[in-house]
């Protein structure tokens, strides 16, 4: 049975064709426009929850939000991860205007302890405090409650600024 049959009439049937194709365009258009805007992201460590995560690249971070970020190139990094570097997936913990203090080891925003640094790493390196102040706009205090994080509280990681960030990551596994 064709299509003008069961339709009524051959031009009822190309109209509802043109209809089907254009649904079937803009579909692929929206698949386009999304793979532009959107990545999966796999996370290899133990520091957060999930490994799966569908990563946003418009959607601006938020305090809670797991960024995705490309760290900066430090002699510790390098060490530690090889000269390829590969995003890290972190909680932001502190957003723009909040003011990042350390009492001894201990990161405080808002008069809340947020994270205790360590001395050294696993590995006995001497581990650097992070910076504190007043974060500025488009800058993040990021971590996790994993001890072994590698993250805002040491130096070699520092605050997290928007030419770095890949995008907000939404846990799916």
């Amino acid at each position: 049975m064709r299509l003008a049959d069961t339709i009524g009439s051959p031009r009822l049937a190309r109209i509802g064709l043109a209809g089907v194709l254009s649904l079937v365009a803009m579909g692929l258009g929206a698949l386009a426009n999304w793979r532009d805007d959107h990545a999966l992201l796999i996370n290899a460590t133990t520091s957060l929850p999930n490994w799966a995560f569908v990563l946003d690249r418009r959607k601006s971070p938020e305090r809670g939000d797991i960024i995705f970020f490309m760290p900066p190139e430090s002699a510790l990094l390098v060490r530690h991860f090889g000269r390829d570097r590969h995003p890290f997936g972190k909680i932001v913990i502190g957003a723009p205007g909040d003011r990042i203090t350390a009492v001894d080891r201990t990161f405080v925003i808002g008069g809340r302890p947020v994270a205790t640094a360590k001395a050294a790493s696993r590995r006995g390196e001497p581990l650097a405090l992070g910076p504190t102040g007043v974060l500025p706009p488009g800058c993040f205090f990021v971590g996790t409650p994993h001890p072994d994080s590698f993250d805002s509280r040491y130096a070699a990681i520092g605050w997290v600024c928007r030419h770095q960030i890949l995008g907000v990551g939404r846990a799916i596994l």
